[in-house]
């Protein structure tokens, strides 16, 4: 049953003269308002026009909005390339032990040498899981990553003397790698796939010359499919005297098993939130530390922490800032309780657990794949890692039913929608990813569900969904025309 009060609009619940606290009579000597706020930041009304409500008012309304909400705690999440898994709570609690919440960024570095520990120790299993031995931990988010790891490499590149302007990617690689490259200073070259989805190595090699600093490449690509040529692909941008970019949002498929470093990666960046548990929250808090080959070190954002041992056997750690360094990225350190959580994930799984972790993500993918084959043909690789790429196109051509209207009717089914229209080399695109942390008998409830929407009428499937409070709004008209006030009974527009 939809619920009926979380759908209005806190302002329709105000009734004149409600409060949610009352407070005594004044004891002291009263000023007019108007003497304690310039004129320029008084209201020139009666006020804001906010809701009047008493405390349960304002608890019920909130709480019961919280219940339309899907998150990975309450719904399957199959969203394609964000790797929304589950994140362990157990993980909460440790993060939020008083000892590590209640430490502040200014203390002196000896009064967090707990803190310092834990960091520096999560450096070092970055860097094992990257095959890339110097890690900063300082970026913010995945994207902050990118650019950060790419002004290292116009740092060395000026080291060097050389000045190399271009930054090479193919076409179906994340928005964020043009967009921190275009930041960076770089020119963008996108290179079409191969019919099979993967690298052009003819097309790439067209492009490769002195002016190439970094090719930046996903493997797993966006497709779900492991470059296989990756070796060869490396060899031939080092040659031209250029950078090899990892970008690490796909490495929930080969932690444990391969590592960039080994197979020509110079650099890359992690997403905490995608592939160590941090819980993914609205753009942020985020982590995306860096990690980079050891000449590449001294050009790193600092502060890194750092550990020494003296004459006594004494261990202390401290924060450094690389010699060469590009400078901070970020203030104070970083977002350290998502660093924490990605800690905790790691401790907890182990070498053996984290690989274990990554075959169990590529099993899902291929099982859901498998299941699903007859509906949504994948165009791109007989087996996939992680996530894959299907189309709908079959069912838009023969029955008139896209991917928009098979996402929006999963919604009904109590399922979040899988990725759709992403990447764009592939019509009537379905990006999924189940991840390892899904059951067996969870996998096979969607598959069921998407083969029941598969035959149901398309007419009635253009006006799904019909169980959320809202059912298909003009996505144009939302985009172009927002409504982005609300009118009191009175007449007053309140935001």
């Amino acid at each position: 049953m939809r619920n009926t009060l979380a759908t209005e609009l806190i302002f329709e619940l105000s009734q004149s003269g409600r409060r949610a606290a009352c407070y005594p009579d004044c004891d002291v000597p009263q000023q007019p308002i108007d003497d304690l706020i310039p004129a320029a930041y008084r209201f020139q009304d009666d006020g804001p026009g906010l809701p009047e409500l008493t405390e349960p008012d304002v608890i019920r309304h909130f709480l019961n909005l919280s219940t339309l909400n899907m998150s990975v705690d309450t719904h399957f999440y199959p969203l394609g390339s964000c790797t929304m898994k589950y994140n362990p709570k157990r993980h909460e609690r440790l993060a939020g032990l008083p000892g590590l919440v209640d430490l502040h960024p200014y203390q002196r570095t000896c009064d967090q040498q707990g803190m310092l520990r834990l960091l520096h120790d999560m450096q070092d299993m970055l860097g094992e899981i990257a095959g890339l031995p110097a890690v900063s931990l300082q970026p913010a988010a995945g994207a902050q990553g990118e650019l950060a790891a790419l002004l290292v490499a116009s740092a060395w590149f000026r080291s060097r003397n050389e000045t190399r302007t271009r930054v090479i990617f193919p076409c179906s690689a994340h928005g964020t790698n043009p967009a921190s490259a275009a930041i960076a200073g770089f020119q963008c070259v996108q290179l079409n796939n191969s019919p099979g989805g993967l690298v052009d190595l003819d097309e790439l090699t067209a492009q490769l010359d002195n002016s190439t600093a970094v090719f930046m490449i996903t493997n797993p690509n966006t497709l779900g499919l492991f470059e296989t040529q990756i070796e060869e692909i490396a060899k031939r941008v080092h040659d031209a005297g250029g950078l090899v970019y990892i970008d690490g949002a796909n490495m929930n498929a080969i932690m444990g098993v391969t590592r960039p470093g080994d197979f020509g990666g110079d650099m890359m960046h992690f997403n905490v939130h995608k592939t160590f548990t941090g819980p993914h929250g609205g753009g942020g808090p985020g982590a995306g530390p860096i990690a980079v080959r050891e000449d590449l070190a001294k050009f790193l954002p600092g502060p890194i922490v750092s550990r020494t041992t003296d004459d006594n056997g004494y261990t202390r750690f401290e924060l450094e800032t690389p010699a060469n360094s590009i400078g901070r990225v970020r203030s104070h350190f970083g977002n350290v309780g998502i660093l924490l959580r990605g800690y905790c994930y790691l401790r907890t799984l182990g070498p053996d657990g984290i690989r274990q972790a990554a075959r169990h993500a590529v099993l899902n993918a291929n099982y859901l794949k498998s299941l699903l084959a007859d509906i949504l043909p994948v165009p791109n690789g007989e087996y996939c890692m992680h996530e894959f790429v299907a189309s709908a196109a079959n069912l838009k051509d023969n029955r008139d039913i896209s991917a928009l209207d098979i996402a929006k009717r999963l919604l009904d089914f109590g399922f979040h929608a899988p990725t759709i229209y992403f990447p764009l080399v592939v019509p009537e695109a379905m990006m999924i990813e189940p991840t390892e942390t899904e059951s067996k008998l969870t996998l096979d409830a969607f598959a069921e569900a998407l083969h029941k929407i598969a035959d149901e009428d398309p007419e009635f499937l253009h006006q799904a969904p019909y169980e959320t409070p809202v059912s298909r709004p003009d996505d144009v008209k939302a985009a172009r025309q927002p409504i982005l006030s609300w009118s009191t009974d009175d007449g007053r527009d309140s935001l």
